[in-house]
């Protein structure tokens, strides 16, 4: 009897550890005790586009709290099924071991194992089963820094017949018979990772991408970016791949890991996959690409095909000859060669101009010279007349020397020469007679 009972406690518990394990959302795969794969999709883009693989995740987490030891609780309430349908909280914990008990009746009868946080095992106690205990009790599971929340409900009948003393499951919930004044234990067990203690650093949250080629292993496959929450990012393999294929700055605030790549290329096609981390809650979920690369993208000719020269029904018409005009523009060399010869012309002009103005100018000044020296004759002394006589002379001497070709013609010019003015100074004339 007693084996009997070990098996249905060890079932029923097994039976708890199921929906805890469907805790993180559909799974499609999990091999070997890797990250669970939560999502898998086919993904097909023109040669040259820009194919983006979505990645989301709301369950991770970028704020962080000091105190983290209030940040994981479990609580257990009690749903009575009677006419009421009233809902009682029965106790909570904190994971610093706070336990508290909100009725007084159940002071030292109801309690919870001091390592639960440790162990995973957050099971129910009761001493001393009653009548008032029947009801359907909730064990609720609370990591407010991650943001998991589960809830496990038991049912607890109580009968005073040993013989209808049980437990099985009914579909949706164990349900324990229990005798009175017996003490029975509610299981709640939930072993994942999220509820170790750990620590909080900020590299606890990290991003991965990877590629595998065609053929290649999971485990063989290539690393692409690694992306922290604190800021950092380390892209791997040459530098035109870590240009095309990039992740936002903004990913961790919100929550949005996807990848993009540029000028799809044949090569680029293959298996990409996202892992998210988060070691301090336990978080380790792949989402798996399959990326293939079509053709590319043609423009649509929306005009109708040419019709070939052998299907034109007027292909043995003889065409009219057509005389076609070509007016070709002047080069621009042309029209500035013509302006330069028009602006040597007018400059021309305007120095003919300006010399005919100061040579007129001239003209007039020198007569004006001549009128002012002839007014002055009257006025002329004679030592004036004699040395206009004299300059007069030399004159007449140098002009007659220019025909000086030969001794003949120096004689000639001698006899035909009148003869010299004779110079009479009337100064000494006049004392000449004065001293006779």
């Amino acid at each position: 009897m007693e084996t009997t009972r070990v098996n249905i406690i060890a079932r029923i518990l097994l039976l708890f550890q199921i929906p805890a394990a469907f805790f993180h959302t559909v799974v499609s795969g999990q091999n070997n005790g890797e990250s669970i794969v939560v999502a898998v999709y086919n993904i097909s883009a023109p040669t040259g586009s820009e194919a983006i693989l979505q990645c989301h995740s709301q369950r991770m987490v970028w704020t962080q709290d000091q105190l983290k030891d209030r940040q994981r609780v479990v609580h257990w309430d009690l749903f009575r099924s009677g006419t009421d349908y009233t809902m009682e909280r029965v106790l909570d914990m904190f994971s610093a071991g706070d336990q508290r008990i909100y009725n007084g009746y159940n002071k030292d009868r109801i309690s919870m194992s001091k390592t639960a946080f440790d162990d995973g095992n957050f099971s129910l106690v009761i001493k001393d089963v009653a009548m008032s205990d029947r009801g359907i009790y909730s064990c609720n599971l609370h990591h407010h820094y991650c943001h998991l929340y589960e809830t496990i409900k038991v049912q607890l009948n109580v009968t005073k017949s040993p013989r209808k003393e049980r437990r099985f499951w009914d579909g949706e919930k164990a349900v324990f018979v229990v005798l009175v004044g017996s003490m029975v234990v509610l299981p709640c067990v939930n072993r994942q990772p999220v509820w170790t203690e750990a620590h909080s650093e900020e590299d606890q949250q990290v991003v991965h991408w990877d590629r595998q080629l065609p053929g290649v292993r999971h485990d063989r496959a290539d690393r692409l970016i690694d992306l922290y929450a604190s800021g950092e990012r380390r892209q791997y393999g040459p530098l035109f791949l870590r240009r095309k294929m990039n992740i936002s700055t903004d990913a961790f605030s919100l929550g949005d890991f996807s990848l993009i790549v540029s000028d799809l290329q044949r090569p680029d096609q293959g298996v990409y996959s996202c892992h998210l981390h988060h070691h301090y809650c336990g978080l380790d979920e792949r989402r798996i690409f399959h990326l293939s690369v079509g053709p590319p993208l043609y423009p649509d000719l929306s005009a109708a095909p040419r019709i070939l020269p052998n299907d034109d029904p007027n292909t043995n018409v003889v065409e009219v000859p057509r005389v076609i005009n070509v007016i070709l523009p002047e080069h621009q060399g042309h029209f500035l060669q013509q302006l330069g010869y028009i602006l040597a012309t007018v400059l021309m002009l305007a120095l003919i101009a300006i010399g005919l103005i100061l040579l007129s100018r001239r003209c007039k000044k020198r007569a004006l010279e001549y009128d002012l020296r002839r007014s002055e004759r009257g006025n002329v002394t004679t030592n004036d007349f004699e040395m206009g006589a004299t300059e007069l002379k030399m004159c007449n001497q140098e002009e007659m020397r220019r025909d000086y070709k030969n001794n003949l013609l120096k004689e000639k010019v001698e006899l035909s020469k009148p003869p010299s003015p004779k110079v009479i100074d009337l100064d000494q004339e006049m004392n000449k007679t004065a001293w006779k």
